[in-house]
């Protein structure tokens, strides 16, 4: 069967709410979702690693969001969708309660300026969200090479009584698409290592109740 640009790209404007993401996909199989997806060559390795697992991307800038629905339609992968949308505001409003098996969220936006760090994706609201969504147990992953936002990001997960309640920090082993001295397997990945940037890892697994 091949697979058409419009099957992997995700229409938001037919969703009025919440999406049914095992309907989405068409099987009950567990969902990662990846907020930043750039060029998807994260979601093309691993949903080819990992064809029992569902991958949804997200992507704001449209010229790689159309490269990656092309990227992921040429590769033929029945297991990956793709949107084009504000992350935060998608994760609000269309995802329901415990839909998501797992969060990667690579070399965010860090936005230094401060007028602009309210569009940082790791706030308090957003971490509950996050939580929300999660199964028990489900992971949030995520890398930077931005050393004041990680400080961020740790102070959040690890010791903001409101969201660090929620998870248990655990270690991040790099994952199976990653290349020897990588520990993602992203572009942005690639192109800091190349310029000598330290890469900052955290994984963390929501405490079940």
């Amino acid at each position: 069967m091949t697979i058409a640009n419009d099957q992997i790209a995700v229409d938001l404007s037919k969703y009025c709410y919440q999406i049914d993401l095992n309907e989405l996909f068409g099987d009950k199989n567990p969902v990662h979702l990846e907020v930043g997806s750039g060029k998807g060559t994260f979601l093309v390795n691993q949903a080819q690693l990992h064809p029992q697992i569902n991958y949804l991307g997200i992507e704001w800038a449209n010229k790689y969001y159309r490269y990656s629905v092309d990227r992921i339609r040429r590769w033929q992968l029945t297991n990956v969708r793709i949107l084009r949308t504000d992350a935060r505001q998608f994760i609000k409003q269309y995802l329901a309660d415990v839909s998501v098996a797992a969060f990667h969220v690579y070399f965010p936006d860090p936005w230094p300026k401060k007028r602009h760090q309210k569009r940082r994706f790791f706030t308090p609201e957003n971490l509950l969200e996050v939580a929300r969504c999660l199964i028990p147990g489900g992971q949030l992953r995520t890398a930077t090479d931005f050393a004041e936002y990680f400080e961020i990001m740790q102070q959040l997960l690890l010791h903001q009584p409101e969201t660090a309640k929620l998870f248990q920090q655990e270690k991040f082993f790099p994952g199976p698409a990653a290349r020897q001295g990588e520990w993602v397997g992203s572009n942005f990945e690639r192109k800091y290592i190349k310029e000598g940037r330290r890469i900052f890892t955290l994984a963390m697994r929501k405490i079940e109740e």
